[in-house]
């Protein structure tokens, strides 16, 4: 059977994008060439390798099976070409991230001494809710990926690196604001804004409230950490998260952090990845040295977010 790697390579955009026209503006190629190829690798296969119904573009049973092959080819090429580079002495190459959003927050931090570490490295970062994470890790889509909460039921690879703790946040001028050892029962008729259902941060804390028989009042549900700040700020309830959403932003003259019985909630990040899946050298190299700078990357910031909150309770107090 012979196939050549542009043919591959086509089809491989095609099967991920399941459109001929965006797999043909991604290789910049026009729309003609990518059927045309596609149509050869289907004839040397002696199978069709997509199906098409009303306007969309389906992979038949034949397409999902060399779909998987030629991710596990590219994966092996890549890994090839880095080892080369690694016995070169050189670090070059991309290397391929997806975070769930809250590690926004400090991945992009460790990014930079990285890429200034190695300057032949470049980097894909994708910054997404967790179930699209989840659908990356499930389709080997990235090197590595970053999350709080590692699926259940997928056969996977984990490992902390980096404290995670969850802190409860109220508008300064809560009634319980400046109170210590507040009962979590206290908070049970409290209104809680939330994040949307299959977030990590949600995950946790439902657990935590669950562990105590305690059920909630959820009354709003936001996508991201800076619309809950704003909605906390704004007296419209109080909310869980992770205490890294609470730097490097101007909130924090708004916000007060509880002291509540069972919280800080202490949890860890994770980099993830599927079971059985060879790291290339780039991904192994930034693995180590998350591991590496995790103590400092923490204890900086959550030292920012302490003196951040404590300096706006003094300024209330003034």
């Amino acid at each position: 059977m012979h196939v050549t790697w542009n043919q591959l390579r086509i089809f491989e955009a095609v099967a991920r994008h399941l459109s001929f026209t965006r797999a043909a503006e991604e290789l910049h190629v026009v729309q003609p060439t990518v059927s045309a190829q596609v149509k050869l690798l289907s004839g040397t296969v002696g199978m069709p390798l997509f199906e098409q119904i009303g306007k969309k573009v389906h992979l038949t049973a034949a397409g999902r099976e060399l779909q998987q092959t030629v991710r596990e080819l590219f994966d092996t090429w890549n890994r090839f070409e880095m080892k080369i580079a690694d016995l070169q002495g050189m670090k070059k190459g991309t290397l391929r991230v997806a975070v769930v959003s809250t590690a926004k927050y400090f991945v992009p931090r460790m990014l930079g001494p990285f890429c200034r570490r190695y300057p032949d490295i470049d980097v894909a970062l994708e910054i997404l809710n967790r179930d699209q994470v989840i659908e990356r890790l499930a389709a080997n889509l990235d090197d590595l990926y970053v999350m709080g909460v590692p699926p259940e039921g997928m056969a996977v690879e984990k490992q902390p690196f980096l404290e995670n703790p969850l802190v409860v946040i109220a508008p300064r001028d809560h009634p319980l604001a400046g109170r210590r050892a507040i009962a979590l029962k206290e908070l049970a008729h409290e209104r809680f804004i939330v994040r949307e259902q299959g977030s990590g941060t949600r995950l946790r804390a439902e657990a935590v409230f669950r562990s105590h028989r305690l059920r909630p009042k959820l009354t709003m549900q936001l996508g991201n950490n800076e619309a809950i700040k704003w909605a906390v700020a704004s007296g419209l309830g109080i909310a869980v998260m992770s205490q890294h959403a609470l730097v490097m932003d101007d909130m924090h003259e708004r916000l007060a952090l509880l002291d509540v019985q069972g919280f800080p909630d202490e949890g860890s990040w994770y980099v993830v990845c599927p079971s059985g899946k060879k790291l290339s050298v780039i991904a192994q190299t930034f693995f180590d040295y998350l591991k590496e700078e995790a103590v400092a990357i923490h204890n900086e910031l959550l030292q920012q977010a302490r003196t951040a909150l404590h300096a706006g309770k003094r300024r209330r107090r003034a």
